[in-house]
């Protein structure tokens, strides 16, 4: 019996998770909000290279999909912030251990990282 799945397929598990999550920005919003609830300011500045444009869509889309919730207080100046939802809470689970492998081969990463730098640099001299 054949349990490999193409990841474009509806029925497997990895393309239901990466409609929700996928990308580059909502993993790392998600980690973040993980920790508690926070504010727009503060997601920016941890999110470190999101422009504020695709941080305001990502997190449209994450509300969206149920993952967060927005709280808008009646204040002045207003105050708004995110909070993961127990749906979201699973995807944030699911993240933990992508952490930890992240954590466990960082040097390996980086390293295969730096060699490619090296070989563009080259590959854009000879050109």
């Amino acid at each position: 019996m054949d349990f490999e799945m193409s990841a474009s397929d509806p029925d497997c598990g990895l393309a239901v998770a990466l409609a929700v999550m996928g990308g580059k920005w909502k993993p790392l919003i998600l980690y973040h909000l993980g920790y508690g609830p926070k504010r727009f300011g503060d997601l920016r500045r941890l999110v470190t290279g999101i422009s504020e444009k695709v941080l305001i869509q990502q997190l449209r889309e994450l509300v969206a999909a149920g993952v967060l919730v927005r709280h808008d207080y009646r204040e002045v100046p207003p105050k708004v912030d995110y909070t993961v939802t127990p749906f979201g809470q699973t995807l944030v689970e699911a993240l933990r251990p992508l952490c930890a492998w992240g954590t466990s081969h960082r040097v390996q990463v980086e390293e295969m990282l730096d060699s490619r730098v090296v070989d563009q640099a080259s590959a854009h001299r000879s050109s």
